[in-house]
């Protein structure tokens, strides 16, 4: 069948079945990428706690074993995966209510403050048992978005691409 056949006995607004890969959202690659450099960010900051906790366990705290420090460092790493469920459905309520963009943004931005919360925090010698709460809190701030980034990035990986293609572009989502 001629690309002009096609084009007369193809009803308006169906996919071509000669186009190539791309997203139909008019943006071309950008949503992708913005979608995925979420889970990047997200993914980065919450395992540079995992990479680095045995380093600085020892400053937030309070006790002469090394071990029960590093593994008090450990379970406020647990507890950004056991919040990540609250999460999901948190964020998921928020981004069908205000939109998935704002959703998006919002996690992001949560997980760079949740790391920021981390760099600045004070030393248990400097603040006492304030240092080991308030990285508790970072570790949950971050645990929360974490799960909430990923729901929505992957549901809107889905809705912009063509929906022949949804699979391959959502599965960028998870690719870390």
């Amino acid at each position: 069948m001629t690309t002009f056949d096609n084009a007369v006995t193809r009803p308006r607004g169906a996919p071509d079945e000669n186009a190539s890969i791309s997203p139909t959202c008019g943006g071309g690659s950008r949503p992708f990428f913005i979608g995925s450099v979420g889970n990047l960010v997200e993914w980065f900051d919450f395992y540079t706690y995992a990479a680095f906790a045995l380093y600085f366990a020892g400053a937030f705290f309070p006790n002469e074993n090394v071990v029960v420090q590093q593994l008090d460092a450990a379970v406020l790493f647990a507890a950004g995966f056991l919040v990540r469920p609250i999460g999901g459905w948190l964020f998921g309520h928020l981004a069908d209510r205000h939109g998935r963009r704002i959703a998006l943004m919002l996690s992001v931005v949560l997980m760079c403050f949740g790391s920021l919360m981390i760099a600045v925090t004070p030393t248990y010698a400097s603040i006492g048992l304030a240092a080991p709460i308030l990285l508790g809190v970072a570790r949950i701030i971050q645990g929360l978005q974490s799960r909430g980034e990923y729901g929505t990035s992957a549901t809107y990986l889905t809705e912009v691409a063509d929906h022949r293609h949804r699979g391959f572009y959502s599965s960028f989502n998870t690719s870390r």
